[in-house]
């Protein structure tokens, strides 16, 4: 089978979100051929480069969605009309109320539809997406009668700032990805993150009939909704329609979409996604690293307590030096062992935040005027002296808590139940259906509830064992990557079973094989030959390198 991975800002960089699980599930999917069509986060992503590749990625494609150059293409009139309609029926969605959505949801796809199509025949959309003709088509829209209110405030900033979002959301259209001997050739699409990443799945779907199959780890309109709380009320509602309606016409033509976790899936659902075609399948995680520390759980340390993860305000540490501050007044020979590095330039603040008040809240206690003091809350990170590896962070403590407010799948935890480690957690996100009833939950921003679990944990030995011990067995048995892999093998048969044959099949002699297609397969074609089209040369097309050998 041949499937074309599509990814934004990950595989197969070496930095990138999703990088890990997919390359883990190409390296256990060795029995199919990959084709990886990439879009890069930044210039310093492509300048670290990419992981090695094992030898079934036949093909990787790169493209820029933080930068593009000006395809030089330039419309005649006629494509101008045809550009001008379909942007013009586009932006009306976006400003329509969402009062009739399934006619909207019809609309939108058929603008979106008419718009690869121009691109498919023309050349690229970057400079007409660029142009005034889409501004003003913009202003138009939220002018006429019956647009919703916010898209009626627009000012003109806001038409230039929401086109702009539109033009880089859209540059997947312009690529020339969507030819037989692309996407065209692959069996199965499957998008490694919903939004724009998933666009060429769409249009590999619509060019082509190749079945899409996404996957989100972290529902990407979720994302959406929560940035750029500081722009204009029309640009938030207007960048939220339109990330709305490419996330329902995503999730209605996938052929399947699996969540990471029932978190996700809800709001899959609330977003239009259909229950039916939703498959939860958790992240794999490698549990080897593990096992060492996971099968010898009394090396732990009785009295300390163990945070590990990124270093920034959503993971809530001053609530955690609180309740530890509770911690020590019960059990005074309790220690709490911080294991992170800040994230970008807010975490660094928010970490010089967090050691000022560990300062104040437990001033270094020392035996006599001459010692030196010793503080129970340390900061480390990962790479220190007895850090090489995570492993090594959970087994300095007996306890590993979380004290997120915001969190998605909490992957901390899971490497803690390999550890077979004892955890105490804030209730968020897909906290409780990770651990299941192998740790503590608390409510989030609640230090004496945090506090009072610890307490709980640190005072009853036999207790944590026994929630060490199922808190291994539940991650070795949902959490592995031989699950996740085994459960996206199933989800590839099913969808290419489902899915008719589109491409002629021959014999060893090089003769059609009769009864190969069924009558209901289409074979695309064009009766006559395409004009050639503008190539876009901030897309690229990479040999990829022979960094392994078959194993």
């Amino acid at each position: 089978m041949r499937i074309g991975l599509l990814t934004e800002g990950g595989y197969p960089y070496v930095s990138g979100e999703g990088g890990f699980w997919c390359d883990r599930l190409v390296r256990g999917l060795d029995r199919h051929e990959f084709d990886v069509y990439a879009f890069s986060s930044g210039e310093a992503q492509e300048d670290a480069g990419w992981v090695p590749l094992p030898p079934q990625v036949n093909r990787v494609r790169t493209a820029p969605l933080w930068a593009a150059e000006d395809d030089g293409v330039v419309y005649g009139r006629r494509a101008r009309r045809r550009f001008s309609e379909h942007y013009g029926e586009l932006a009306a969605v976006l400003c329509a109320s969402p009062d009739s959505a399934a006619p909207e949801a019809d609309r939108f796809a058929t603008a979106l539809r008419g718009l690869a199509e121009l691109a498919r025949e023309e050349g690229g959309l970057v400079g007409a997406l660029r142009s005034e003709t889409a501004v003003r088509a913009l202003e138009r829209a939220c002018r006429a009668p019956g647009a919703r209110r916010a898209a009626r405030e627009a000012r003109v900033p806001d038409l230039l700032a929401v086109a702009a979002h539109v033009e880089r959301a859209l540059r997947p259209l312009s690529l020339d990805w969507y030819e037989e001997d692309g996407l065209g050739a692959v069996d199965l699409c499957h998008a490694a993150a919903g939004g724009v990443a998933a666009l060429p799945g769409l249009l590999a779907h619509h060019f082509f009939g190749v079945p899409l199959l996404v996957t989100e780890y972290g529902v990407r309109l979720r994302t959406h909704y929560l940035t750029r709380p500081d722009s204009p009320p029309a640009v938030r509602s207007l960048l939220a329609a339109f990330h709305g309606r490419l996330t329902a016409e995503t999730y209605r033509r996938a052929a399947f979409i699996t969540p990471g976790n029932t978190h996700a899936r809800r709001w899959q659902e609330r977003c239009g996604a259909d229950r039916a075609k939703l498959r939860t399948v958790y992240p794999g995680m490698d549990a080897a690293p593990f096992a060492e520390v996971g099968e010898s759980p009394e090396s732990a340390d009785p009295h300390t307590l163990v945070w590990v993860g990124r270093v920034e305000p959503a993971k809530d540490l001053v609530s955690l030096l609180h309740a530890f501050a509770e911690i020590r007044t019960e059990e005074p020979e309790a220690r709490l062992r911080i294991i992170g590095g800040p994230a970008g330039p807010e975490g660094a603040a928010y970490l010089g935040h967090c050691r000022a008040l560990a300062a104040h809240l437990f001033p270094d206690e020392a035996d006599g005027p001459h010692a030196v003091g010793d503080n129970p809350v340390s900061f480390e990170q990962l790479g220190g002296p007895g850090l090489e590896t995570p492993a090594d962070a959970y087994a300095g403590g007996a306890v590993t808590v979380l004290s997120s407010v915001v969190e998605g799948f909490p992957t901390g935890l899971i490497e803690a139940m390999f550890c077979a480690r004892a955890t105490v957690s804030t209730d968020v996100g897909a906290v409780v259906e990770a651990i299941g009833g192998t740790g503590l939950v608390v409510p989030p921003r609640n230090p004496r509830a945090l506090a009072e679990a610890c307490v709980s944990l640190l005072r009853d030995p036999e207790r944590r064992t026994r929630l060490g011990a199922a808190a291994r067995a539940r991650a070795l048995e949902l959490f592995t990557v031989d699950q996740n892999v085994s459960a996206f093998h199933r989800i590839y048969l099913e969808i290419v079973a489902r899915t008719p044959v589109r491409c002629l099949v021959l014999d060893g002699t090089g003769d059609p094989l009769p009864f190969a297609a069924p009558a209901e397969a289409h074979v695309p074609g064009h009766w006559t030959d395409p004009t050639p089209r503008a190539v876009p040369t901030w897309a690229v097309e990479t040999p990829v390198p022979a960094t392994e050998t078959a194993r």
